[in-house]
């Protein structure tokens, strides 16, 4: 068994493959939103729905969970990745994931929207730039 330093690991792999920001990871907290909102899970679908669209994404399946007493966990799997929403109505609270790959995500505008719709008198944005090999965006896939 080789062991490989971590330095060693890195410049090889940068070497073998170039890397590139094609793929976006959004972190979004949402504070001081609508508290009824949060705890529509009806409302909840739609808005990540219409996130996705407004990012350039094509949405592959929504799933959803309502909780007991308050509370809306929703999913919209999109062929590019995922939207995510977590709510915590009793606080006013909502956390974001927005993840997307390929050159014509505009992952921004969807949580533009989410910002507007929960009417979030505060929120926390992240961005981390996803850095898969060259490679990757250049493999084409089709949804089944």
């Amino acid at each position: 068994m080789e062991i490989y330093k971590k330095s060693q690991i890195l410049s090889s792999f940068r070497d073998e493959q170039k890397l590139t920001h094609q793929s976006k990871h959004l972190l979004l907290e949402l504070y001081r939103c609508d508290c009824e909102k949060l705890n529509d899970e009806s409302f909840l679908r739609c808005i990540l729905n219409r996130a996705a669209k407004l990012a350039n994404a094509t949405v592959l399946n929504l799933i959803s969970n309502k909780f007991e007493p308050q509370g809306v966990t929703a999913i919209a799997l999109l062929a590019e990745s995922h939207i995510s929403i977590h709510t915590w109505p009793e606080s006013n609270y909502s956390a974001v994931d927005i993840f997307t790959c390929g050159q014509n995500m505009m992952p921004e505008l969807a949580s533009q929207h989410l910002i507007e719709s929960l009417m979030a008198k505060e929120h926390s944005l992240r961005v981390i730039e996803r850095n898969p090999p060259l490679a990757v965006p250049k493999q084409i896939r089709t949804a089944v």
